[in-house]
């Protein structure tokens, strides 16, 4: 399900009580801003963000922490069960900024079930989802059939085609400190004399770490103030105190059931959020409050490495630059080009994507492509009900920032099929696929010229589901009217 617009009492940016925040990745810089204005407290900044932020940060271990995902489309909000919530409402910066709550949070400890191998690891049920187990991960041989109790170490977003990464080592804490179940002693990620004096100093805290448990310290630690360690360790231990006891079966999170899968525990909770168009922008106006930054600064840098990097040079000779996303010249730049492909990127409202296949891309017009695809399946076209035939041709012409597109679908011999225009969020043309969210509601320009407004059950559904916000609805049905009058 995802998240709602805010939970009584709590205003939209987030504010309410205090949270300590950790940022890292591409929308740190406009994040920081925001959490900041919110009375929210940034710990463990990096060196460029303690440069471009006035007054001093907050010591302390993170009660959440923000990474973006690998595709950097979003972010994922981890930490504690009450922090989670209030991150990720002041982290939904426009109505195209998403979020999903995650039903495999890291951490959280299951018994599932093996259900297949592969070369490197075991997919294993989860019950909410799938996960992969790498055998260097498991502490002894596992085969199909096999009940075994892993542990989330790596969670994925729901629009990823990958599992969760699982593992059978027990660790709980944050990046500043982790206690390992099943070690002993003092470790540092970091060597040397600075992971010597890290050792030595643990050993003037105040605080008992349980028997049987070891002392992981991230690279943030050697930085943090001794009070701030002590206060990471503090809560790894009673996170890990509360570990043992589902661990033995005292925790009410076990339970009495030996039904495979369970859940055991789940120390922490974990939300996942979609970045938009619209909210990329949102967080270009963020961030060109603190410092330089270029028209479609977040839209390029989620495109590709090389545009990222394009854009650090680019800020760092000519500053900052208003006004909307330069496109071509992006497209000239990254692509895509006529003649490349390009992926069509499905995303639904509760999180999933799925491809509507790639096709070529035909021209490139200001501010959008045509593409052409083959049809080689049989049966109906969607909402149109007319047939699909092998042979078929479907010209999709995209624009960016445009919350609509229209597919044309033509026979082999030129008969009109008919024109499906989708509704959705703002397009976003990747240099290797096109992005959006569907909105259920569509426009069906039929063959013989009637027009029609269709699925807008769907929307009402997923309103009601909490996936879709009354105002982005709202505007999804106002784009479908104003299309439907155009079509008529």
């Amino acid at each position: 399900m995802a998240e709602s617009d805010g939970a009584e009492g709590e205003s939209d940016d987030g504010s309410g009580d205090p949270l300590r925040v950790r940022v890292r990745g591409i929308y740190t810089t406009a994040l920081t801003r925001r959490f900041r204005a919110a009375d929210h407290a940034v710990v463990d900044p990096s060196d460029p963000i303690e440069e471009r932020f006035d007054g001093a940060f907050t010591a302390g271990p993170a009660d959440t922490w923000i990474d973006p995902t690998d595709d950097d489309r979003g972010i994922g909000v981890t930490g504690t069960h009450d922090a989670v919530p209030a991150a990720t409402r002041c982290a939904r910066v426009a109505d195209d900024a998403l979020a999903w709550p995650d039903p495999t949070p890291p951490g959280a400890i299951l018994v599932g079930t093996v259900t297949g191998t592969r070369s490197a690891g075991a997919i294993v049920d989860c019950g909410d989802r799938e996960g992969y187990l790498p055998y260097d991960e498991a502490e002894e041989y596992v085969e199909v059939g096999d009940d075994i109790r892993v542990q989330v170490a790596e969670s994925v977003p729901p629009w990823s085609d990958d599992r969760p990464t699982l593992s059978t080592t027990i660790t709980v804490g944050g990046p500043l400190v982790d206690l390992e179940r099943g070690g002993s002693g003092v470790r540092a990620a970091v060597g040397g004399e600075a992971g010597t004096e890290l050792a030595r100093a643990t050993e003037l805290l105040p605080v008992t770490v349980p028997d049987g448990w070891g002392v992981r310290y991230g690279y943030g630690a050697v930085d943090a103030a001794l009070d701030a360690r002590e206060a990471a360790v503090e809560r790894a231990v009673a996170w890990a105190e509360s570990v043992d006891a589902a661990l033995a079966g005292e925790s009410p999170d076990a339970g009495a059931d030996d039904a495979v899968p369970r859940r055991i525990a789940t120390p922490l909770a974990a939300r996942w959020v979609w970045y938009g168009r619209e909210a990329r922008f949102a967080l270009d106006e963020e961030r060109r409050a603190v410092t330089a930054t270029t028209a479609g600064h977040h839209r390029i840098k989620a495109g590709s490495t090389a545009a990222s990097l394009a854009v650090d040079l680019v800020e760092g000779i000519c500053g900052s630059g208003d006004g909307d996303l330069p496109f071509p010249a992006v497209a000239d730049t990254f692509g895509p080009a006529v003649g490349d492909d390009l992926r069509i990127d499905h995303g639904k409202p509760d999180g999933r994507l799925f491809s509507l296949g790639t096709g070529e891309v035909m021209s490139r017009d200001g501010e959008g492509v045509t593409i052409r695809r083959e049809i080689r399946g049989e049966g109906t076209y969607d909402g149109l009900g007319t047939p699909r035939e092998p042979g078929d041709v479907a010209l999709t012409k995209l624009q960016e920032g445009r919350a609509w597109y229209p597919t044309s679908y033509r026979g082999a011999d030129g008969t009109r099929k008919g024109r499906y225009v989708n509704v959705c969020t703002p397009v976003e043309i990747f240099p290797d696929a096109a992005r959006y969210v569907d909105l259920h509601v569509d426009v069906i320009d039929y063959p013989d010229g009637g027009v029609e407004i269709i699925d807008g059950d769907e929307l009402a559904a997923a309103v009601d589901a909490g996936h879709v916000s009354g105002a982005l609805a709202d505007r999804a049905r106002d784009v479908a009217r104003r299309v439907k009058r155009a079509l008529s």
